[in-house]
Order: structure tokens, then C-alpha cells, then sequence
């Protein structure tokens, strides 16, 4: 699906906008045609993403995902960004909200619902396990000279 807000390209970079998280469930990802999942864009097409997957999602009150799942080589970080709501992984239910982070190893069976009476938002990160080979501290470098913001 296209995003609303446009998509900015530069030689290095690539800047989109999806529009405001109220109007998220105008996105809907369909990984099957018997699944449907409203409220969910996967940005890396519109990004060019080739070392992560990266998604917004929305999950409107008494809703969940469609299934659970687990991956072959991906591990993901959910990221909650407001509302509330419980996750499951390997047998075991955790309570989410605003700040709540959770990392899920490849094999992890996962799903998440929304169990309250308002909008449940998060991001997730995917990435191969094990591939991160430099931290930031270890990989970034500062460039000079230093950028100035104009006034």
C-alpha cells in the first residue's frame, strides 16, 4: 500500500511519512489470503530496507493478532508506544503499555491483543539474529565538519 504522507529519496537516505497513528488502520497487511490484519504497514518497500524489517501497527480495543508465529532466522523487538495490552511468547502472557519493550528470539511463538478500551500502538524492529556485528559506539563515526542548524 502506498504511503499517504509521501516518500523522500536522496543518495543516502530515505525519508516517508505513513500519516498520523489515528489513521493507521487504513493500512492492512494480509500475509494470507485467510488472514487479515488491519492497522499494520511494513515500511520496507516504500524504505528500501535491506538489513531489517521495520513495522507500524495499530490493534483497536478487543482485537488481536490473527495468529501466532514464530520465525527460521529473524528476531524481533515490539517497541509500545501507547495504550495497552498483553503479549504472549513461549507459553508465558505480559502485561505492555507506553515503554514497554519486548525482544523475541527467532523461535519465540509470539502474539499480542489488545485487552483494553483504547488503541493499542507499537513498532516493531526485525533483524537476523547474530548479524549485528558493530555496536553504535563501535560503528558510528562523527564527521566534520559538524552540521549547523539554520536559525
Amino acid at each position: 500500500m502506498e504511503m499517504k504522507g509521501g516518500i523522500i529519496k536522496g543518495e543516502h537516505f530515505t525519508a516517508a511519512h505513513a500519516g498520523p497513528w489515528e489513521g493507521m488502520m487504513d493500512y492492512v497487511f494480509s500475509p494470507l489470503p485467510q488472514f487479515t490484519f488491519p492497522g499494520k504497514l511494513f515500511l520496507n518497500e516504500a524504505m528500501g530496507l535491506n538489513g531489517m524489517e521495520v513495522s507500524l501497527g495499530v490493534l483497536k480495543p478487543g482485537s488481536g493478532t490473527p495468529y501466532t508465529h514464530a520465525h527460521g532466522e529473524n528476531e524481533e523487538l515490539y517497541l509500545f508506544v501507547k495504550g495497552t495490552g498483553q503479549f504472549y511468547v513461549d507459553g508465558q502472557v505480559i502485561d505492555v503499555s507506553e515503554g514497554s519493550s519486548v525482544r523475541v528470539a527467532p523461535q519465540g511463538e509470539r502474539a499480542w491483543r489488545n485487552n483494553s478500551t483504547e488503541d493499542l500502538y507499537y513498532i516493531v524492529v526485525q533483524a537476523k539474529a547474530g548479524s549485528l556485528e558493530k555496536k553504535t559506539s563501535e560503528d558510528g563515526k562523527i564527521v566534520t565538519p559538524h552540521f549547523q542548524w539554520p536559525e
